[in-house]
C-alpha cells in the first residue's frame, strides 16, 4: 500500500464496528456501535466519511471528515466536523508510514490525534488519543474496530 491513492480506496464503503470509549473529559466511558459511510470523490483524491455513533440504542455522536490527498505536494489532509461542536480552523496533517494512517487535529480544545491500521482486507481500527501539553503526552480517547459490510 505505498500508493496513497490505494489507500484511500480502502476506505471507500460502508463499515460497522464496536467501540471502546475511555472516560474523558468528551464525556463517559463505555462501549459504543458506530456506522461508517465514506466514498471517493474528485477521481479518488478525495475519501469523504460519514460517522454515527450508537450508546444504548441511541445515537451520541457523528461526525463528517474529509480526508483528501494534494497530488502537488504530496500530502494527506483531514478535514474533521462533528456533533460535540468541532470546527476546524485548519486541516490536521496526515501521514502513511505504510503500517498507519495518522492525522493530529489541533484546536484551542488541545490535539487529538487520528490512527487509522488494517487488520485485514475488510477490517481497520482506529484509535483517539488526546494531548493537552502539546503532543508531550497522550491519553486513550476511543478505539474501535470496523469490518467493512458485503465484504468477502
Amino acid at each position: 500500500m505505498n500508493d496513497v491513492w490505494n489507500l484511500l480506496e480502502l476506505f471507500a464503503g460502508d463499515w460497522a464496528g464496536v467501540e471502546e470509549i475511555t472516560l474523558s473529559k468528551w464525556g463517559p466511558g463505555g462501549s459504543a456501535s458506530a456506522s461508517i459511510s465514506a466514498r471517493l470523490e474528485f477521481g479518488g483524491r478525495v475519501l469523504v466519511q460519514d460517522y454515527s455513533a450508537e450508546r444504548d440504542g441511541k445515537q451520541w455522536f457523528k461526525a463528517h471528515a474529509v480526508i483528501a490527498f494534494d497530488q502537488q505536494t504530496s500530502s494527506l489532509s483531514l478535514h474533521w466536523f462533528d456533533s460535540m461542536g468541532f470546527v476546524p480552523a485548519s486541516p490536521a496533517p496526515g501521514q502513511w508510514d505504510g503500517e498507519a494512517l495518522r492525522f493530529v487535529r489541533t484546536s484551542l480544545r488541545g490535539q487529538t490525534r487520528h490512527t487509522y491500521v488494517f487488520v485485514g482486507a475488510a477490517t481497520y481500527e482506529l484509535s483517539l488519543e488526546s494531548s493537552f501539553d502539546g503532543g508531550a503526552s497522550w491519553e486513550p480517547v476511543m478505539k474501535g474496530r470496523y469490518m467493512q459490510l458485503g465484504a468477502k
